[in-house]
């Protein structure tokens, strides 16, 4: 069981008291435990069955505006006390930066809301291994499947964030993951493909059978691909790679990234980037939602932000230090989004798919081919060839490539969107990119 908030307060007390009697201007820690149990299955036989206990705590001192920062997985009093005395004497000597301080103390959250990111319940080893047993069973039903690999991961955290200015809170989450990898082969080829399912309460991961079936399905479907030629072609991207998009943009709009002068989409507040149907928006307030929460890392309170509305950027993704580098007040995201996705497109999923004679949908990108400086875009990629609504034939060994810039402003999104991740985004399709093929 984890340990429970009044045990992490305390600790956290006792490290802000330590700091301000040395003589630290202001000081900030988190104080958290986390347990995970793992178990892995191969070919239907048990691998491996893991536990580990992590606790321990990060502390940073501030010293006008020095700073430094140390961590250590040993909270006992003395060594809480030789950790905080190097971490200060650390701090007298490390240069002013003015840009370091605490959040704006009104903005730190005021109160806690229930998200219900926590399931109590315990799921022993012997029902993982039972889950696994079901889902390896599905998994490799079919000739063509010739090895498989799963595990199940549970995992439960608390954690308690404190600063100087009286900040003070926490809260429990929970974490099970269960996934599987399937390897087929036949007289052509060699394919894996992969399925999982990621949620806070138990009760609302997949069952092991539908995990099993859907891992296999998408691997076989792969088998004995076709070459294609180099071209200009519309390209469908699956849901489970569409999201990787949102992701790049987050990573372009992050204060850092903006403050450092390394971002294609630095200066472009209140200008069109996405084409005027597109909405992206970060909500942290989902109940269950893989990335919710009620604070950032620094304390300050999350809000839900619009950060495309219309296919105009109207928000950064900014923290405490770097907002002062910009001049913008911290919204919420030091450690960055939290529930990011697309909006709901206008078409549907079959319609999106029947839209042109001919394109390519990719289920599968290979290498990070993203550069945030000029927006450049190239991966490897796997997928399908659709000519008129249909399937043809499993394609692979092209490279996909682009520039955000432009592709941002071709997207068209179906409206099939689904909270499986911390970032979503339905079925999209961007027209016009480049393929390199044979």
């Amino acid at each position: 069981m984890v340990k429970n908030q009044e045990f992490l307060k305390s600790r956290a007390s006792y490290c802000l008291d330590l700091a301000k009697k040395m003589g630290a201007t202001d000081a900030s820690v988190t104080v958290g435990h986390s347990i995970s149990e793992t178990v892995n299955f191969r070919n239907k036989s048990l691998e491996a069955s893991d536990r580990s206990d992590g606790l321990g705590l990060s502390i940073e001192t501030y010293l006008g505006k020095k700073r430094s920062s140390i961590s250590s997985s040993n909270l006992l009093d003395e060594n809480i006390k030789t950790l905080i005395e190097k971490c200060f004497e650390t701090t007298k000597i490390t240069p002013e930066d003015d840009f370091n301080s605490l959040p704006d103390k009104n903005l730190l959250s005021k109160q806690i809301s229930n998200l219900n990111l926590y399931d109590e319940t315990r799921f022993e080893n012997n029902k993982k291994i039972n889950y696994l047993k079901d889902l390896e069973e599905s998994a490799s039903a079919e000739n063509q499947i010739i090895n498989t690999e799963s595990s199940f991961t549970e995992n439960k955290s608390n954690f308690i964030l404190a600063n100087s200015d009286g900040f003070c809170d926490g809260y429990k989450t929970s974490l099970f993951t269960a996934s599987c990898i399937t390897v087929a082969k036949d007289q052509n080829s060699m394919e894996r493909d992969y399925e999982f399912s990621s949620k806070r309460h138990l009760s609302d991961i997949k069952q092991p059978a539908d995990l099993g079936n859907k891992a296999a399905n998408q691997t076989i479907r792969k088998l004995s691909p076709n070459k294609i030629g180099s071209e200009k072609i519309n390209i469908i991207f699956d849901r489970r790679i569409a999201k990787g998009m949102l992701s790049v943009f987050a990573s372009a709009i992050s204060a850092s990234a903006i403050a450092r002068g390394t971002s294609f989409l630095k200066d472009k507040i209140g200008q069109q980037v996405f084409s005027n149907l597109i909405n992206v928006i970060d909500k942290p307030n989902i109940i269950k939602g893989m990335g919710s929460q009620n604070f950032d890392s620094e304390g300050v309170n999350s809000k839900t932000l619009q950060l495309v509305e219309n296919g105009v950027l109207k928000n950064y993704l900014v923290d405490t230090y770097n907002g002062n580098k910009l001049n913008l007040k911290s919204n919420g995201r030091s450690g960055g989004t939290t529930n990011l996705y697309f909006e709901n497109g206008k078409i549907s999923y079959e319609d999106l798919v029947k839209k042109n004679l001919k394109s390519l949908y990719i289920t599968e990108t290979i290498g990070h081919g993203s550069n945030l400086v000029t927006g450049d875009y190239s991966v490897g990629a796997t997928g399908f060839l659709v000519e008129e609504g249909e399937f043809k034939h499993p394609v692979n060994e092209i490279t996909i490539a682009g520039n955000f810039k432009d592709m941002f402003k071709n997207i068209i999104l179906a409206n099939d969107l689904e909270f499986e991740y911390s970032v979503n985004s339905p079925t999209m399709m961007i027209e016009g990119m480049t393929v390199a093929g044979k």
